[in-house]
């Protein structure tokens, strides 16, 4: 599908095209990003895609919680003082910066690099469900603080994982209402975040 008009070159069509394909980038803002690309100079455009080619050739995800990572573990879980009876569910690497800014937890984390929406076609097993399962023995976990967005996906989520963990006789826990329904844990401030895991209550299954 293309963006734009057609009487773009082939080149800044492509360039559209590729910007559109982007998470939460529409028709006009691929344009926009497009034509600001092109007035800025050659060597600013050059360390843009510098920095994209080495993030994607250098950047992975850690093999154990699946945050980004330079390293087979990223820092958190190669951090031996870090409490690994505790793990917080995240959706994706960006809400454990946001969580970590609290300065409220000390355990570790797992990112389920997305979040259960049927229409969609994301379901338990397109996210990373059986590695967090398969973590819990051998790092004796003892709690599970559900921590995915306060919105349909996020509940949907954390419903399917408490229904799942509570039998193995887990505590398993959910974030305080603190944050507003419907919003994303990256656009929370840190206090409103810090009160919501403080706060945080056992699920009922």
């Amino acid at each position: 599908m293309s963006f734009g008009s057609s009487h773009y070159t082939p080149a800044m069509q492509s360039l559209i095209d590729e910007f559109g394909k982007l998470p939460g980038i529409g028709p006009k803002s691929a344009q926009r990003i497009a034509f600001h690309l092109l007035k800025l100079p050659a060597e600013d455009v050059g360390r843009l895609a510098q920095s994209i080619t080495h993030a994607k050739a250098t950047v992975r995800f850690c093999e154990r919680c699946f945050n980004i990572a330079a390293d087979v573990l990223c820092p958190i879980c190669a951090d031996d003082r870090r409490d690994s009876t505790m793990i917080c569910v995240v959706e994706e690497s960006r809400d454990i910066v946001a969580i970590e800014r609290t300065g409220e937890f000390k355990g570790r984390y797992h990112v389920l690099l997305g979040a259960m929406n049927p229409l969609e076609g994301i379901g338990p097993e397109q996210l990373k469900i059986r590695e967090l399962v398969a973590r819990l023995g051998p790092e004796a976990v003892e709690e599970v603080i559900l921590c995915t967005n306060p919105n349909t996906e996020g509940e949907v989520t954390a419903m399917y994982l408490a229904r799942m963990l509570s039998p193995l006789g887990l505590r398993v826990t959910r974030i305080a209402s603190g944050l507003p329904v419907g919003g994303d844990l990256e656009y929370a401030d840190e206090l409103t975040l810090g009160r919501a895991l403080e706060g945080r209550r056992t699920l009922e299954t």
